[in-house]
């Protein structure tokens, strides 16, 4: 067993050929590879299940002889439901649920918590340990072939549960139990109450989406360096933890006419919904009035730069799972399909470098900032791809104008 772990008018202006192909966004799809998690989309890697349908997920709730509970399963499946249900419901834009089926009683594990060393860094034997026994207990009060997603959640108050060690643990050699392979569980050792949005972060890398915070070798560093609030595999404390539209298609949730790959090297116009905008959620449109028609158009531009990079562009906002935005626009974000899990796959470039903003609020306030707003232009650096944000349309949406080979790096 192994841890892995404004409403202006906008003009086009095409000038040379280039190419916008919503409904055929293959060019810009990065290849999977074998990082782990790796932020390829060409493909999905069949070792994990894709949640594009219902999955029903099972809380097992675990005691020891060394500490009597001060908590009810009910109160511990409450920290969590329905929260983690809601927030990939609106993420998916209804396309997947995720239904809990918490256990109504404790089950006793055959050792003292203490007996575990349960701790971040886990040990190998340990841990096979702890999950060797967590499954031997559940196994009399679980069919496991009912379920897609397994929760093992420990009593909080026991002396040797460490919360910082909540964590999915992915097996080389599933366990096996009522005729059916365990590939991985997520093992919660939340404080109660918990982490806000702890169980939809591990449950995204039960669908093979990776870390993006920057885990420092000083333990007093900044974790959120590469994503800030825009990402909740980045930190589920953020602001704005709706995930990427990068992650989305990856998922399945955004249709290949939702993505337009950008070619070429003259200007195209495009027009983006906010990514957390659906069907039936409200969106402040052009002269502030709610707006209810978003959901289907494209989310998410890319920007092909490499053999394994690409640049993504997506409207974010107060919307949906972003409803605490700290600022609205443009987020640009880097891929690199390549780079494993916690080494930063995904990065995003700040617009506005030379300020931050919201700061008793985000978790990295210099990014908090970093979309390109409303009348802004702005070339990334290093790759010379410019984008204008021209204006709001009546619906909310966003008008803006990209150029792949812009040239010199600056902001507008």
């Amino acid at each position: 067993m192994c841890t892995t772990l404004s409403a202006v008018a906008a003009t086009c202006l095409i000038t040379v050929p280039a190419e916008a192909r919503p409904f055929s966004p293959d060019p810009c799809a990065l290849a999977r590879t074998a990082a782990h998690h790796s932020e390829g989309v060409a493909t999905w890697n069949s070792a994990y299940p894709r949640p594009t349908r219902a999955l029903d997920a099972v809380m097992v709730f675990l005691s020891f002889p060394d500490s009597q509970p001060l908590t009810t399963p009910a109160e511990l499946a409450a920290d969590h439901f329905p929260a983690t249900t809601g927030f990939f419901r609106r993420a998916s834009y209804g396309r997947f649920t995720l239904r809990p089926h918490p256990l109504r009683h404790w089950v006793p594990m055959p050792r003292p918590s203490t007996a575990y060393a349960i701790r971040r860094d886990w040990s190998p034997g340990h841990r096979s340990a702890y999950l060797r026994d967590a499954l031997a207990a559940a196994d009399p009060h679980v069919d496991f072939r009912r379920y897609g997603v397994v929760y093992f959640v420990a009593d909080p108050d026991a002396p040797g549960v460490d919360s910082d060690a909540t964590k999915v643990v992915n097996l080389d050699t599933p366990l096996r139990a009522d005729g059916t392979d365990i590939r991985r569980v997520v093992t919660v050792f939340e404080n109660h109450p918990p982490d806000r949005l702890v169980l939809a972060h591990e449950t995204g890398h039960v669908f093979d989406l990776p870390d993006l915070y920057r885990r420092p070798v000083d333990a007093d560093g900044d974790w959120d360096t590469h994503v800030g609030d825009w990402d909740l595999m980045g930190s589920q404390f953020g602001l704005a933890p709706d995930l990427f539209g990068w992650h989305k298609w990856k998922l399945g949730w955004l249709e290949p006419r939702q993505v337009a790959c950008v070619r070429g090297t003259g200007p195209v116009r495009l027009t983006l919904e906010p990514l957390g905008a659906g069907p039936g959620v409200p969106v402040a449109g052009a002269a502030g009035a709610p707006s209810f028609g978003l959901g289907r158009g494209t989310k998410l531009a890319v920007v092909r730069t490499g053999a394994d990079t690409a640049l993504a562009f997506e409207a974010r906002g107060p919307v949906g799972d972003d409803a605490a935005a700290c600022r609205a626009g443009v987020l640009v974000y880097r891929v690199r399909g390549g780079t494993e899990s916690g080494a930063g796959p995904v990065r995003v470039i700040d617009a506005h470098p030379g300020t931050e903003a919201c700061g008793r609020d985000s978790v990295y306030p210099p990014l908090a900032d970093a979309p390109v707003g409303l009348g802004e232009s702005f070339t990334v650096p290093g790759d010379g791809v410019r984008v204008e944000v021209q204006g709001r349309t009546p619906s909310g949406a966003w008008t803006v104008s990209i150029t792949p080979g812009a040239g010199a790096p600056g902001r507008g």
